[in-house]
C-alpha cells in the first residue's frame, strides 16, 4: 500500500479527522505505518481511545481507498497530500491541515497571492453586487479569490473573479462527487475549467453536515494571505472565519453597509474591533503592491470620446458618464442597457481605472 493509500483509508475513516491523524503520523511515522498498529499501540498516542482505534485496526470494513483512486481517475480529479509539490504552501502551518485534498481544477503557484472574501448566505442586493465588484477587482489584478462556494456573498464573490477571467478557488464543505449547493454545479465547472480549482479534503461522496462546513472554513481562513468580510450578520459563520484567519495572523478587511440593516452589523462589529474598512477594491490592492503578482497591464484609453479600446457598450456607458456622475439606474436609461450588463461593464471600466464609484453608489469618469 502507498503512503497516499494509507491517508486516503484515515481520511476515510469517521471519528478520526487532520489533528488525530497528524498525532498518528507524528508517532507512527507514516500512515502506512500507523494501519499496522495493533490497538494497544493506537491508544498510546493522545486522543486516541478504545473506539477510535478499533475503527483504525479494522480500516478495511470501514475505508475503500483502491475505489477513491479509481473515482478520482474517472472524474480527472487530482489527490493532494501534504508531501505533493502542488499541496498549498500556507495550509502546510496550520496544525489540522488537511492530509488529503481531491482537487476538480488546476492549482498554480499563482494561488500563493490569494484573499478570501466571505459573508451571508442571505445576501442584500448591495452585498451581492459588492462581492462581485470587489473579486472582478482583485482577480483581474491577478490575485486568487477564494471563498466556499456557498449560496450567497461566496457565489457572488466566484462569478466576480470569473467574469474577470481570473482565477478563483471554491473550497467545499462536501466530497466532489456530492457538491453542494447543487445549483452551483454550472459555475464549478467554469471555476474547474479554466478560471482555478474547486476543492475539498472531504471524500468524494462524503455530503455536507453541520461539522463540515467550519471546517472548510478553516481551510478558507488560512489559504489566504488576507480576508475580505463583505456582509454578515452579528452571528454569521463568517465572522469564525475571520477570527480563524486573524489568529492566523492574516490581515481582515470588512465593508460597511447601511446601519439600520442587521446584515451589515457583523462588518461593523469587525470595523470596531480593528479590521481595515474598504469601500473598493483598490484598497487591498494597494496593501498588495509589493508583491509581484500582476498578470494585467492597464489599456491607455483613446481620445476623451472615442476609447477605441472599449466595447460599444462599454462606450455607451462611457458617454453617459460624460456630463457628471450617475446611478445606475441613470445610466441604464442613457446606455439602453439591461441592469446587469451595466453592472459588468462598471467593474470593467472600474478595473481599468477609467470610472470611479462614489459615495451612494453613484459612478463617474476618473479625471
Amino acid at each position: 500500500m502507498t503512503e497516499t493509500e494509507a491517508l486516503l483509508a484515515l481520511n476515510q475513516l469517521p471519528k478520526t479527522g487532520p489533528v488525530k491523524i497528524r498525532r498518528l503520523l507524528d508517532h507512527f511515522g507514516s500512515a502506512a505505518s500507523t494501519l499496522r498498529q495493533s490497538a494497544s499501540s493506537l491508544q498510546q498516542v493522545p486522543g486516541i481511545g478504545p473506539e477510535i482505534a478499533s475503527l483504525i485496526t479494522d480500516w478495511q470494513n470501514h475505508a475503500d481507498p483502491a475505489s477513491e483512486l479509481r473515482l478520482a481517475r474517472e472524474r480527472n480529479l487530482t489527490i493532494l497530500t501534504p508531501a505533493h509539490p502542488d499541496y498549498p504552501i500556507a495550509l502546510h502551518d496550520a496544525f489540522d491541515a488537511p492530509v488529503i485534498l481531491y482537487v476538480w481544477g488546476e492549482l498554480t503557484k499563482k494561488d500563493l497571492h490569494s484573499v478570501a472574501i466571505v459573508g451571508s448566505r442571505k445576501m442584500t442586493h448591495y452585498g451581492r453586487e459588492t462581492a462581485r465588484k470587489f473579486a472582478y477587482q482583485l482577480a483581474g489584478a491577478g490575485l486568487t479569490v477564494i471563498s466556499g462556494l456557498a449560496r450567497g456573498i461566496d457565489t457572488a464573490a466566484h462569478e466576480g473573479a470569473v467574469a474577470a477571467g481570473g482565477r478563483t478557488i471554491a473550497v467545499l464543505g462536501s466530497g466532489l462527487l456530492q457538491l453542494y449547493p447543487p445549483e452551483n454545479l454550472a459555475l464549478a465547472e467554469k471555476i474547474a475549467n479554466g478560471h482555478g480549482a474547486v476543492i475539498s479534503e472531504f471524500p468524494l461522496k462524503m455530503p455536507p453536515d453541520r461539522q463540515t462546513f467550519p471546517q472548510r472554513n478553516r481551510i478558507v481562513a488560512h489559504w489566504s494571505r488576507a480576508l475580505l468580510v463583505v456582509e454578515c450578520p452579528s452571528r454569521s459563520g463568517s465572522l469564525i472565519t475571520a477570527n480563524l484567519a486573524a489568529e492566523a495572523g492574516r490581515q481582515i478587511y470588512a465593508v460597511p453597509g447601511p446601519i439600520d440593516r442587521p446584515n451589515s452589523a457583523g462588518c461593523h462589529d469587525l470595523i470596531r474591533d480593528g479590521a481595515t474598512l474598504v469601500t473598493d477594491g483598490s484598497h487591498i490592492l494597494d496593501d498588495f503592491s509589493h508583491l509581484n503578482f500582476s498578470t494585467r497591464k492597464e489599456s491607455t484609453p483613446g481620445p476623451p470620446e472615442t476609447f477605441l479600446d472599449l466595447t460599444d457598450e462599454e462606450n455607451k456607458v462611457m458617454v453617459a458618464l460624460r456630463e457628471g456622475d450617475r446611478s445606475i439606474d441613470e445610466i441604464v436609461a442613457l446606455a439602453q442597457l439591461p441592469t446587469q450588463q451595466i453592472s459588468v461593464i462598471l467593474m470593467k471600466l472600474e478595473l481599468r481605472k477609467l470610472v470611479q464609484t462614489l459615495p451612494g453608489q453613484r459612478f463617474t469618469r476618473r479625471t
